[in-house]
Formats: C-alpha cells, sequence, structure tokens
C-alpha cells in the first residue's frame, strides 16, 4: 500500500503480534488455578518499571481506583500510559510516575483540564505525549485482540489529531481512498474492574462493557479487581455476562467500592464531594501533595482507605442508586 502520509508522533510502544502471540503461549495457563491476591502483591509482582500500562473505561465510571492507589503507593517509575481515564492517570501523573503518554483524553470531565496533566507535561516529566481520539486507542487495542499489526479506520483524517499521531494514511489497494492505519497497542499490564469473578478470573460486567473486551485480549498480563467474588456456578449461570474468561486473568483482587470516588453502575452513585476536593487540591503542587499524604500514602490498603472514607458516607452512595 502506498503510504500518503505519516503521523509524527512517536510509536510509544510498538507492536510485536508474534511475540505477543508466543507470551500468551509460555505465560498464561489454560487450567484452573486460584489467581486471588491482594492490591499489594498484584502490584508487586505484576508491574515493573517502565512498563506500558492501561485501564479501561471513561471518566469516574468502573475505574481500577484500588489499583491505582496501591500503584501510587509502591512508586513504580518511568511508566508509560495509554491516556484514556480520569481519576486514576490524574493521580499517576500528580505521583509523577508517567514518562510517556498515548493521550486521548485526561481530565476533570465538567471541572474542567486537569492541572496535574498540565504540570507533567509543561515541567517535562512527562517526556512524551502522542495524541489520538478516543475510539483510535480503543480500535489499538481490538487489533492487538485480534491478532494484526494494524486495523484500518476513517477516524482521526483530515485533523490535527492525526498529526500529532503515530498512525498513517495509506491509499486503499481496492477503492483508492485514504484510509488511516492504526498501529495494534500491546499492554504490559492492564487493568480492569468488574462487577463480579471468580477465583480463576472469569469476570463479568454490568451495564456498558467499554472496551474490556479488546484491553483484556491486548494485555500481556492482566489484573482484575472486583466488587465481589462469586462461586465459578454463578458465573456458570449467564456464560452470556462473561466479558473476560479465566485464562486471560493473571491476578483477581476482591475490592468492594474498588472505584471509588468513582461510579459502579447498579451498585453505587460516584462521591462528587470528594471528586471536588480532588479538583480543588490538585490546582496547586502542594495541596496535591496534601491529597496524595491523605487518602494515598497515609492509608496502607484498601480496606483502610475504606474506613478513611466511613461506613455512613459508603452506604449513602449505595442508597442514591438504590433509590432510582
Amino acid at each position: 500500500m502506498e503510504v500518503v502520509e505519516s503521523g509524527r508522533g512517536e510509536l510509544i510502544q510498538p507492536p510485536d503480534i508474534d511475540g505477543f502471540r508466543e507470551w500468551n503461549r509460555q505465560n498464561k495457563p489454560k487450567a484452573l488455578v486460584n489467581k486471588v491476591m491482594t492490591e499489594q502483591e498484584a502490584i508487586a509482582r505484576f508491574v515493573h518499571d517502565g512498563d506500558y500500562i492501561g485501564t479501561e473505561l471513561y471518566g469516574t465510571v468502573r475505574c481500577p481506583m484500588s489499583l491505582a492507589r496501591e500503584l501510587v503507593r509502591q512508586g513504580k517509575k518511568g511508566l508509560r500510559i495509554a491516556g484514556q481515564g480520569v481519576l486514576e492517570l490524574d493521580l499517576w501523573l500528580a505521583a509523577g510516575l508517567v514518562k510517556k503518554l498515548d493521550i486521548t483524553y485526561i481530565g476533570l470531565e465538567v471541572y474542567g483540564i486537569s492541572p496535574s496533566l498540565r504540570r507533567a507535561v509543561e515541567s517535562g516529566q512527562v517526556e512524551t505525549t502522542v495524541e489520538w481520539s478516543n475510539a483510535a486507542i480503543a480500535w489499538r487495542f481490538k487489533a492487538a485482540a485480534m491478532g494484526v499489526p494494524f486495523i484500518p479506520v476513517r477516524s482521526m483524517l483530515g485533523s490535527d489529531t492525526f498529526n500529532y499521531s503515530a498512525a498513517k494514511v495509506v491509499r486503499c489497494p481496492f477503492t483508492g481512498q485514504k484510509v488511516c492505519l492504526l498501529p495494534a497497542l500491546i499492554l504490559d499490564v492492564g487493568m480492569i474492574h468488574v462487577h463480579r469473578a471468580d477465583i480463576y478470573g472469569n469476570a463479568q460486567i454490568e451495564g456498558i462493557s467499554g472496551f474490556a473486551f479488546e484491553l483484556s485480549r491486548a494485555s500481556k498480563r492482566l489484573i482484575i479487581s472486583t466488587e465481589e467474588i462469586i462461586p465459578t456456578e454463578e458465573i456458570r449461570r449467564y456464560p452470556d455476562r462473561t466479558i473476560i474468561p479465566y485464562y486471560l486473568v493473571d491476578a483477581v483482587v476482591e475490592a468492594p467500592f474498588g472505584s471509588h470516588p468513582g461510579e459502579m453502575v447498579y451498585l453505587y452513585e460516584r462521591d462528587e464531594e470528594l471528586i471536588k476536593e480532588w479538583v480543588e487540591m490538585s490546582k496547586e503542587p502542594e495541596t496535591t501533595q496534601e491529597y496524595l499524604d491523605r487518602y494515598v500514602y497515609g492509608v496502607k490498603s484498601h480496606a483502610e482507605y475504606l474506613e478513611l472514607i466511613g461506613k455512613e458516607r459508603l452506604a449513602h452512595l449505595k442508597d442514591i442508586v438504590a433509590r432510582r
């Protein structure tokens, strides 16, 4: 195919599809193995300095916050990130963990642009930022899940987003039209928060499934956090809900309210008051550090974090959803 245009962004994680397939053959056991562990164990075992990591879904919905906070506590360095989130990525940027960023959107939604992102990029803490559309990042995961090195789309054509990406425009050999080629994106570590899972990693999601299907199949190592662990017999009663099968999963972490201060559809509302607290405190480096000291470094585990937030407050977030 004739390459017509090339984005000038860095290809942070070049696709090695055959290497990825070999990794799965060598490192993904097909036996039913108990994979339950704590956040501390999962992050220590499966996340390494310099890894390319990603989380699933957007905004404050079903974000894997218990895993995100533990990543900050353990101080993993030089991480490369798929920037398609809000709260979890903001924490990582604020804590200085991120070196390179494939960015779609990182912000505070109705509260505006992320001060943590701005400081990290303008200071040079984040050395590289490469732009993609939201759809493009999800489709890059789809390409990896399909086992192909790229996927043809029409997204980003004729836009500055393309110019700052690492995509290419080619002339279609069938029609002669311009098509954008997105390189497959293989994660070293993926993190997904789900409604329920069994001890082996069979995971189910209620409501919008986002791109959990694609990201789970595009990750060398996959950490699942779940609101509850249920018997495999219950999982098998509704096999159509099992978005993520056990053989893709490396760790299962039981984390009730694991998305807090984000929300979990049908279970609990997002904690607007605490999100506003982060919005205000993240505006300056000193107050950002105060927030991290209180809600991340000041607690040793997710259980201690929930104690800090308080049972009454968490129950109130559940009641809001129950009354709808």
